[in-house]
């Protein structure tokens, strides 16, 4: 079922202007699947899916086939525009980002898609990152660090 409404989620944006989820979630009801903004914001994140403007000024989603280098070099620019600090407290990665910043960068960090990290929580401008174990915690740590200087 979540396929079915993922595959319809790219049918629904390539045929209309979507610009907010909202949007999105009223289209798909429309279409018979009956979902809320979470699971269309679940969606999109699974989805990579992207805004981009149109040639009206629009900012409307696209979803784009892009390869996972591009991708992934799209997330490292993220984390250099907002990261400020990272520390290791046991198996946590506490990172501090520029104010505002921080759930963009814990989208980011999501997205890179870590074996090691089971889940972030952001506020404002800190970032908790959850990982399996201290050792592991070091790892990603230094595995961010040479992301953030190649």
């Amino acid at each position: 079922m979540k396929k079915n409404r993922q595959d319809k989620i790219i049918e629904v944006i390539a045929k209309n202007v979507v610009e907010t989820q909202e949007q999105l979630v009223a289209l798909l009801n429309k279409e018979g699947y009956k979902v809320t903004q979470a699971t269309v914001s679940r969606d999109i994140r699974k989805l990579k899916l992207t805004k981009q403007v149109n040639s009206d000024g629009i900012s409307k989603y696209v979803y784009t086939t892009a390869g996972h280098e591009a991708m992934q070099s799209k997330y490292v620019s993220v984390l250099r525009a907002g990261f400020v600090s990272m520390d290791v407290a046991e198996n946590l990665l506490v990172v501090k980002t520029v104010s505002g910043m921080a759930m963009a960068l814990a989208t980011a960090i999501d997205s890179l898609e870590f074996k090691e990290v089971v889940g972030c929580i952001a506020g404002d401008d800190t970032i908790m990152i959850a990982i399996k174990s201290k050792e592991e915690a070091k790892n990603v740590m230094a595995q961010l660090r040479e992301m953030m200087q190649q």
